[in-house]
């Protein structure tokens, strides 16, 4: 089983009923927000890139394809994303990252609708 529908939004967007179940992917919590004022049903930073490869992409676009081909085969390896997949409905993926198009939660998201 596998949720009905995988979304990616930012931290700083607001929470929408459609939203379903909100996780935050990110490896680190971000600053400038609490915890416990984070509307969001979970933190799993299990299953975000390992800081090796986070620290070799830095975010720099012209490196993207290949740090998502990185990414998927850690995500292959990684047990944790099984409980992701086990999410009933619709899984929105939260992340801090600005450009949310080349970030690891729209490699995530991309990985867990192939596994439906």
């Amino acid at each position: 089983m596998a949720p009905s529908s995988v979304k990616v939004k930012r931290l700083y967007e607001p929470a929408e009923p459609s939203d379903g179940v909100r996780i935050l992917v990110d490896g680190i919590w971000p600053r400038g927000v609490r915890r416990e004022e984070w509307p969001g049903d979970a933190w799993r930073p299990d299953v975000a890139p390992s800081r090796e490869l986070r620290q070799a992409y830095r975010h720099r676009r012209e490196l993207f394809e290949e740090f998502a081909e990185r990414y998927r085969r850690e995500l292959a390896e990684n047990p944790a994303v099984e409980s992701l997949l086990r999410i009933e409905g619709t899984l929105t993926l939260v992340t801090a990252t600005r450009d949310v198009e080349h970030s690891h939660a729209a490699v995530l998201a991309d990985y867990l609708r192939s596994q439906a």
